[in-house]
């Protein structure tokens, strides 16, 4: 564990104090909000909480990547959503006294903040354009939550795995030489499981956009080189009903 919020370095606070959570509140208030936090190291491969755990803090990313998967009751698994510095990490299960429903996997080592219930409840009382804030944060998660399974219903397979690069790019995308990179592992099982399909639909696809010049795949890498062919396969006719 880190020792101290105090000794974190200045660019790492500013990355938390970024946050969207922390967005309309003073100096003063994000300085308070910040020293409340507990520092925490996590190595890649471990978690910062389990599916079941009784979800008694949340978390703000300062760097590195984080992975939130759920286990279905057949035991299939099922990406969520990724998570990359400033973002926040289980706020709305614990406000709410559950337990975690999925699990929060280390990609590479990372490092937070985090903070309990009790404590974000009466800095929330001490500062309500926090829970404004996480509010708003919720009903994004919800949103995006209820396009994705939208998606599922009525969008192809290829426009799904398009629709997911897009997104992941606009999250995670660094330029490069020979285009934009999803700067995080990212391999096609991961793709799969967050597009609703197979291991095998999705290397088809990939492989075929590559002939095209429109991706260049690796080990866990990919680069969009022709985004605009991923755009223009979104807006197409979506999956027979």
């Amino acid at each position: 564990m880190l020792p101290s919020v105090r000794m974190l370095k200045e660019d790492i606070l500013e990355s938390v104090a970024s946050s969207a959570i922390l967005e309309g509140l003073d100096p003063d208030q994000c300085q308070t909000f910040i020293e409340h936090g507990r520092p925490r190291h996590a190595e890649r491969g471990s978690f910062l909480f389990q599916q079941g755990e009784p979800a008694t803090s949340f978390f703000i990313l300062i760097e590195g990547r984080v992975r939130l998967t759920r286990i279905a009751m057949d035991g299939s698994q099922v990406i969520l959503n990724y998570f990359g510095p400033g973002d926040g990490i289980g706020i709305i299960v614990a406000l709410s006294g559950l337990d975690y429903p999925a699990y929060a996997e280390v990609l590479e080592d990372s490092s937070a903040l985090s903070w309990d219930r009790e404590t974000t409840r009466a800095l929330m009382i001490q500062m309500p354009q926090l829970a404004l804030n996480s509010m708003e944060l919720m009903a994004n998660r919800f949103a995006t939550l209820q396009g994705q399974y939208l998606e599922m219903a009525t969008q192809r397979v290829e426009q799904r795995v398009a629709l997911t690069l897009l997104r992941l790019v606009r999250q995670f995308g660094k330029r490069v030489e020979d285009g934009v990179l999803i700067d995080m592992p990212l391999s096609r099982q991961d793709l799969a499981e967050m597009t609703g399909t197979n291991i095998f639909n999705v290397s088809r696809i990939l492989s075929s956009w590559e002939q095209e010049g429109v991706v260049q795949t690796g080990r866990k890498r990919v680069v969009l080189c022709k985004a605009h062919a991923l755009i223009q396969l979104t807006e197409g006719p979506a999956a027979e009903t």
